[in-house]
């Protein structure tokens, strides 16, 4: 397991305490929200500070749908923050600029252009001749593996050679900072790892035509492999919550030790749950003046795949306490596959995070030792406890002669501290935990929620 003393070089740094001296980039407390109704507004990214000087590669880490991307948007300029400010080489950026560069998680070729004229559009769009332009775009596609294939057609390029052209058309401009957007994720494994460990060796024999790269991934071994600094981005709203240094020298092999540390390190990070701070804990003279959400997102998580979690878990030679980054490799799981779960399970208090490894609780090996009626007890045993919403929503069913209650009404209840589609999925995944449970059920048509014969409070 992950452990400061065992590796001394590595450092966390406070997410709201960016490097000092010059910066290519520099965010101070941007915000992003829109205006959801006459009385509120839905806060995305939230007091996001950070630096990119030059010379280093910077992750920006975090799961799908934490404004990541809508945070890369603004840093290029294409998307103006609702507050805070974004400087560009010390001046305010406000729309995109010479010596910033985007890649995009698709590079979005034009097909009736030939590879090398799709390369040669962003320097014609700069002003650039015919021949100094017919030269830079040939040595990108060079650079980047692509020689022999300039006049191929975008149909003709698979997935790799097409996300390499994005990048040679990135390149081809020179700039100071590139950007870049989750650009294998959409990549099959070996071709994202053939085309990373490309950039890496470009990058290392400096014949990158860049100061600095920023990128955006939901891949924890993708950022350790890749970056110098790793900012950890929570979500709800979008956050940095941690800055990890990566000491490591390139080439970086996976089987390293250390590398294995900074890993399970990370997935501590963005495991850990925030503690739950009491009154009696604060100082008599403190008054704390914040309003704390009174629900929390839920992810689309399945019954069955918490399930087969339990009871992968529950067996040898795991026997209910795991590493997380083996359990990701043994189990296939993506980053956003897997966090979902394992806060499922932390929701339902039905296992803990420590050290980077998943342990499941008492009651979780109750439940994998369970038949099919008593994990349906422990299940509604854990739902009525853990999560506020579904006794509400028991005890509204359980009041009415109908035993019917609109589901639009705890649909507005979540809304207030979440947005509608956050609402709206955090319902529907109550609902499908309930209908296993048997506490209530749903019917879309009506979309009312109701008790069955078979429902128990």
């Amino acid at each position: 397991m992950f452990s400061a003393d065992a590796l001394p070089s590595l450092e966390e740094k406070p997410s709201s305490a960016p490097q000092s001296g010059a910066s290519l980039l520099s965010l101070r407390d941007v915000g992003q929200s829109y205006h959801r109704d006459s009385s509120t507004d839905v806060q995305i990214l939230d007091g996001v500070s950070l630096d990119v000087k030059p010379g280093e590669i910077v992750g920006l880490l975090g799961r799908s749908g934490s404004g990541k991307s809508m945070l890369l948007r603004i840093m290029a300029g294409l998307l103006i923050p609702s507050s805070g400010t974004v400087l560009w080489r010390g001046a305010p950026l406000k729309r995109p600029v010479a010596g910033l560069a985007m890649v995009f998680q698709s590079p979005s070729l034009f097909p009736w252009l030939n590879l090398q004229d799709n390369v040669e559009l962003a320097l014609e769009a700069d002003g650039m001749k015919g021949k100094e332009r017919k030269q830079r775009a040939e040595e990108a596609i060079d650079l980047i593996g692509l020689g022999g294939y300039e006049n191929a057609w975008p149909h003709e390029l698979s997935g790799g050679l097409s996300q390499r052209a994005g990048l040679a058309r990135a390149l081809a401009v020179h700039p100071d900072l590139l950007l870049m957007d989750e650009p294998f994720s959409s990549l099959d494994v070996l071709t994202a790892e053939n085309l990373r460990t490309d950039l890496v060796e470009l990058w290392c024999e400096k014949k990158l035509p860049v100061q600095s790269i920023l990128m955006v991934t939901h891949s924890i071994e993708e950022a350790v492999l890749m970056c110098d600094r790793i900012l950890v981005f929570a979500a709800n709203p979008g956050r940095i919550e941690h800055e990890v240094i990566v000491p490591l020298a390139h080439p970086r092999l996976r089987d390293d030790p250390s590398f294995l540390e900074i890993v399970d390190h990370i997935y501590t990070l963005m495991t850990r749950r925030m503690p739950v701070i009491s009154e009696a804990d604060l100082p008599d003279m403190t008054v704390v003046q914040t309003v704390q959400p009174q629900h929390l997102p839920i992810a689309a998580v399945s019954v069955g795949s918490m399930v087969g979690l339990i009871e992968a878990l529950a067996a040898p030679p795991v026997n209910g306490r795991a590493d997380l980054p083996l359990l990701a490799a043994k189990a296939h799981l993506e980053l956003d596959e897997l966090f979902p779960l394992v806060e499922a399970l932390q929701i339902l208090e039905l296992a803990e995070v420590e050290d980077g490894d998943l342990l499941l609780t008492q009651e979780a090996q109750r439940f994998a030792e369970s038949d099919f009626d008593e994990r349906k007890t422990i299940l509604r045993h854990a739902l009525l406890n853990a999560i506020p919403l579904v006794k509400t929503i028991c005890t509204a069913l359980d009041e009415r002669p109908s035993h019917t209650v609109g589901a639009d009404r705890f649909r507005e209840e979540l809304g207030e501290s979440m947005s509608a589609a956050y609402a709206q999925q955090t319902l529907q995944t109550i609902i499908s935990w309930a209908r296993y449970a048997e506490l209530f059920d749903y019917s879309e048509e009506s979309d009312q929620l109701f008790l069955n014969k078979d429902s128990a409070t």
